[in-house]
């Protein structure tokens, strides 16, 4: 076999490829134990084979991506940026709803079948584009100022997203934006008061806790000494959104309402907005240590588990597979987030560097919000579980970002050519 071969096989990231197929595999296989339900259903029964279909071509879309080089990903941000932000407009007028998001107009649909959600693409495109803007800078952000192009880049698809309105989906963009703005070098105190008008929103349900945040937030700016009008506009918009905070509740819909309410105390309204998050803790609290046993779980067949192939998949984990099943799941995306940020240190570029540490980002939002969905760590967004749960597009765009990660990694090593999958 010739030597370049080797090489070539040898630049492969081995352990990356293994973990995003070990949970690959490990989510098909809940999908199968989810349509595995006492009284028949067209929703789930055939997931599990739609999904392995997909997953197949999620393989074939690797191959692709890893042929080509981080030079020709780096030019593709613009146009699928642009693309995303159209399909993101278009989606507000054409879009449909689906599980716990069946108020949001997020799905794109030909004939009454579901295609694909465009805030899946719009966070790869949106995480590859923020990577270019931040790798043009010579140096690191250091006022709100030098911050206008990056915000606005992760802004103008945030605002098409809320517009759906899809809340779990905007904590995601939001993540990867200040967790590039991390990784780009931007000092903590600076990401602190960009992040202050969103911590006083939410801690303006108390005048205590939020007088308590304001003067803590004086003392920072007074500490950092950020130019006067930015210092300004800062304390501003903090004590403007405490402000409005009561106002916002009131302009919020009903069911958003109950949502928020329900996350505080589900016993309000159990059979309501509070039965989804309620039945996951009795279906995760009954798996023990060991489980009730692969596609045996009582919950999910007798079908109280709701959004069981999707949103709360989790919950089927912690009710089938108990605690030890929960702790290897958990174990595997620890994995992928640590052999992910292993890339982005190792990359050879600033451009690469932030892309794969943008998704680490992204795993690790969607992984945070969904469990704790499922044990009322959160409120319920319908979010989905990386690699888990059911839905096409959310999968294919996982396994390029992984295809993505594999050419990072394999150009850092000293790799140039096509990795030889």
């Amino acid at each position: 076999m010739p030597v370049t071969s080797v090489l070539r096989r040898q630049s492969i990231d081995f352990p990356l490829l293994l973990i995003a197929l070990l949970l690959t595999t490990f989510g098909i296989a809940m999908v199968f134990s989810a349509g595995q339900i006492d009284a028949p259903s067209t929703i789930t029964a055939g997931a599990w084979k739609r999904q392995l279909s997909w997953f197949g071509l999620c393989l074939a879309a690797t191959w692709v991506v890893t042929r080509g080089s981080v030079r020709l990903i780096e030019w593709s941000a613009w146009p699928l940026y642009a693309l995303s932000c159209a399909l993101l407009v278009l989606v507000l007028f054409i879009g449909t709803g689906a599980g716990t998001a069946a108020s949001v107009k997020g799905w794109l649909s030909i004939g009454g079948v579901r295609i694909g959600q465009p805030a899946e693409l719009a966070k790869l495109a949106t995480t590859l584009m923020l990577a270019r803007v931040l790798a043009a800078q010579r140096e690191a952000p250091r006022s709100l100022m030098d911050l206008w192009r990056p915000l606005l880049v992760v802004g103008i698809p945030w605002l098409l997203v809320m517009k759906q309105p899809d809340l779990g989906t905007g904590i995601v963009f939001i993540g990867i934006c200040f967790a590039m703005l991390f990784w780009a070098g931007v000092q903590w105190q600076l990401l602190l008061m960009l992040a202050s008008p969103g911590i006083s929103l939410v801690l303006a349900f108390s005048t205590g806790v939020w007088g308590a945040w304001f003067l803590i937030l004086v003392a920072l700016v007074l500490w950092y000494r950020p130019f006067l009008a930015e210092g300004v506009v800062v304390v501003v918009a903090n004590v403007v959104t405490g402000v409005v905070a009561p106002l916002l509740w009131d302009k919020l819909k009903p069911y958003q309402q109950k949502r928020l309410l329900v996350f505080l105390d589900p016993s309000i309204d159990m059979r309501g907005s509070g039965y989804h998050v309620t039945q996951s803790k009795v279906a995760i609290g009954s798996g023990g240590l060991f489980g009730q046993g692969f596609t045996q779980g009582s919950q999910k067949r007798l079908q109280f588990l709701p959004e069981r192939h999707t949103d709360f998949i989790f919950s089927v984990v912690g009710e089938e597979l108990g605690f030890l099943g929960v702790s290897v799941a958990l174990a595997l995306f620890l994995a992928l987030f640590l052999r992910s940020t292993r890339v982005a240190s190792r990359a050879n570029d600033a451009f690469p560097s932030l892309v794969a540490f943008g998704f680490v980002a992204a795993w690790f939002v969607h992984v945070m919000v969904n469990v704790g969905m499922t044990l009322n760590l959160m409120p319920v967004t319908g979010i989905p579980l990386p690699f888990f749960s059911y839905g096409p597009s959310f999968l294919l765009v996982s396994w390029v970002a992984v295809a993505v990660l594999l050419r990072i990694s394999a150009e850092g090593r000293g790799q140039p050519d096509a990795i030889g999958l």
